[in-house]
């Protein structure tokens, strides 16, 4: 083996045991709750307010996000960032009081609340399950394996890449609950971020700070219908997409209800707040578009792994290395752990038994959910922009289930059953609009009009969702919704939970 790789290598495995190491040694000395949900899925309510921005940051940020955002090498991919922002403002303001106004574990716990009715949770619980094991664990293994393989230039398979990252990551996720996950995301954070950074100067200095030669419409910020977005989008489904990832996402919210009080909650969600808008996007677009510059357009999402194995010197590679697996690991262990918080919460305990062993549980599940994970890696190695299918696909199931947030804080006297149609109904109107048209249009191109964005096909779902829902109310349930904001037509309920230091 080449001595260069030996260095490599003793870097990445080097950083790797010093984050666990870290991680092991702040989390021993922790205050640890006699309840096993609360210390397994919230930390015992003991992360600080670091530790909340580091996790929500890290969860958010992987290699899907480095190798999706850079891959269609245009400026315009970073209005997923910028909008994100106001996301978390969303989160800060609005649903961490209702969150611990509940004393929620889970968010779906706020749906059971609002409709008096376990059914409703169980049913958005089991869809959030679905979509975290057969869209993000698998996306989120094939990503960082396919950004490995191209850095490095191996020849191993991206199903064998996928294993390895799995089993590290799913062992801190069974380990040490959310606590350990939350600790490695923080450590791991600094790498990551300053990795990150260093590639994006690389970058920059590779092409002297000079842009020019690059298409116009590569640099335009605001773009028309031949943009990935769209700027009219970020009036109508860009925010309802924020919304839903940010405030009604379990595995980006647990973290916040993590916390020993909403003001250290809040104060944790401002500062990713401040990582997301000042950080975050220029080290998620610059690289691609500097890869365009020196390599011209580039297909299947390899942009980003081609520039990091051309600038990055070699012995840094191992640290770079190490700070994507770390990116991956943050982002998986903590998706395995909110996946399994759903289903033991919202499903087992509710259904099934109130008093089984949470850990022994928790840990067969996120074996089973890794196993899987790695099972449909496959499916997604034929994208050929993994963002877009990311976003895509999503709306079969986020746009419904905002909805059902948005009819429970926005009305009072609506039946849980009529708003469990309006999911099924939701995921099928998207369907139609996002894949059913679009297929139409291919197979009759003169007859059929090109289908639009689908991202308005998303705002159009969730206002077609909410006025299904009442329709169903009244007209099967016999039931008339009452307009109201805020907690059972108290809203200064609201504005007290959001006032500083409450």
């Amino acid at each position: 083996m080449p001595t260069a790789t030996i260095v490599q290598l003793c870097v990445f495995l080097g950083l790797n045991a010093l984050v666990a190491l870290l991680t092991w040694l702040h989390c021993r000395k922790s205050t640890r709750s006699t309840d096993d949900t609360k210390e397994y899925f919230l930390a015992s309510s003991g992360l600080s307010w670091v530790f909340i921005a580091g996790s929500i940051t890290l969860t958010n940020i992987n290699t899907d996000t480095f190798v999706g955002m850079n891959g269609p090498q245009t400026l315009n991919m970073v209005l997923w960032e910028l909008s994100g922002f106001v996301g978390l403002l969303l989160l800060a303001t609005i649903f961490v009081p209702l969150y611990y106004k509940y004393k929620c574990t889970t968010v779906t716990e706020l749906l059971e609340r609002r409709y008096n009715n376990k059914h409703i949770r169980a049913t958005v619980s089991a869809i959030f399950l679905l979509g975290d094991v057969l869209i993000f664990l698998p996306i989120m293994l094939y990503t960082s394996s396919l950004l490995i393989k191209t850095m490095f230039g191996l020849d191993t398979p991206i199903i064998v890449l996928s294993c390895g990252v799995a089993v590290v990551g799913a062992a801190y996720a069974i380990g040490g609950g959310l606590r350990a996950v939350a600790v490695s995301d923080t450590y791991t954070g600094v790498v990551v971020l300053g990795m990150a950074v260093l590639v994006t100067v690389l970058s920059l200095n590779a092409i002297h700070w000079d842009f020019s030669g690059v298409p116009a419409e590569r640099l335009t910020l605001f773009r028309g219908s031949d943009a990935p977005i769209p700027w009219p989008t970020l009036l109508t489904g860009m925010i309802f997409s924020q919304l839903y990832y940010w405030s009604t996402n379990q595995t980006i919210t647990q973290r916040a209800l993590a916390a020993p009080s909403i003001r250290e909650a809040k104060r944790g969600v401002y500062a990713a707040a401040a990582v997301r808008l000042l950080i975050i996007p220029p080290i998620v677009v610059i690289p691609g578009l500097c890869a365009y510059k020196l390599y011209g357009a580039m297909e299947h999402d390899a942009a980003y792994g081609h520039i990091v194995g051309q600038l990055l010197p070699h012995w840094l590679l191992g640290a770079f290395a190490a700070a994507m697996f770390g990116a991956v690991m943050t982002s998986y262990n903590a998706t395995l752990n909110s996946s399994a918080a759903l289903y033991v919460c919202d499903l087992h305990q509710k259904y099934i038994n109130a008093n089984g062993n949470v850990r022994r549980l928790s840990t067969w599940l996120q074996v089973g959910f890794a196993l899987f994970s790695i099972a449909m890696v496959p499916a997604y190695a034929q994208s050929q922009s993994i963002m877009q299918t990311i976003q895509s696909l999503i709306g079969l199931f986020s746009m419904p289930i905002l909805s059902a947030f948005i009819i429970g804080l926005l009305f009072r006297n609506v039946d849980a059953r009529a708003v469990i149609a309006t999911i099924v109904f939701g995921a099928g109107f998207y369907a139609l609009f996002a894949f059913g048209w679009p297929a139409l249009h291919d197979s009759h191109p003169a007859t059929v009009p090109a289908p639009w964005h689908f991202l308005h096909s998303m705002a159009l779902t969730v206002w077609s969702c909410v006025g299904f829902a009442l329709a169903v109310n009244r007209f099967v349930f016999g039931q008339r919704a009452e307009f109201e904001l805020g907690s059972r037509g108290k809203a200064r309920d609201l504005v007290t939970a959001m006032r500083p230091g409450t």
